[in-house]
């Protein structure tokens, strides 16, 4: 009897680089906010003007998950009132390419998946495509 040898997964939610950073950059803020500093050191009230639709609440939460991932850092300068400004560190700014030609294929394509998508919707899912039939002589 032949020794049949357990498969192991190859690709793991734990040991993928693809899934490590999305998870860092997926959430509906964290890109929107990086780019807002690609240029340099900008203030909060900046950044909330800049990011379209984005809470102090989320801006406050997005800026603290990038600065503990060593995205962000956070510049005080003692004046008065206390003047905060942010920018990306070295690892950040290591980022923005990757992140540039992501940006950049979905101007690229994105239309053709809004086409795909509507096509799908129309057709229907693979599942519901009827095969062909089988006739009878």
């Amino acid at each position: 009897m032949a020794h049949s040898a357990t498969k192991r997964s190859d690709i793991t939610l734990s040991n993928c680089g693809y899934s490590k950073v999305l998870d860092i950059i997926s959430s509906k803020w964290a890109a929107l906010v990086i780019y807002a500093m690609e240029n340099g050191k900008i203030r909060y009230g900046q950044m909330l003007r800049r990011v379209e639709g984005i809470s102090k609440k989320m801006l406050t939460q997005t800026v603290r998950k990038l600065e503990r991932d060593g995205l962000v850092q956070r510049h005080i300068t003692p004046t008065v009132p206390v003047s905060v400004e942010y920018s990306l560190t070295a690892l950040g700014e290591s980022l923005l390419q990757p992140m540039k030609t992501l940006r950049q294929w979905g101007r690229d394509n994105y239309t053709q998946v809004v086409e795909a998508r509507v096509k799908y919707d129309f057709v229907g899912t693979p599942d519901s495509v009827p095969t062909s039939p089988i006739t009878s002589s």
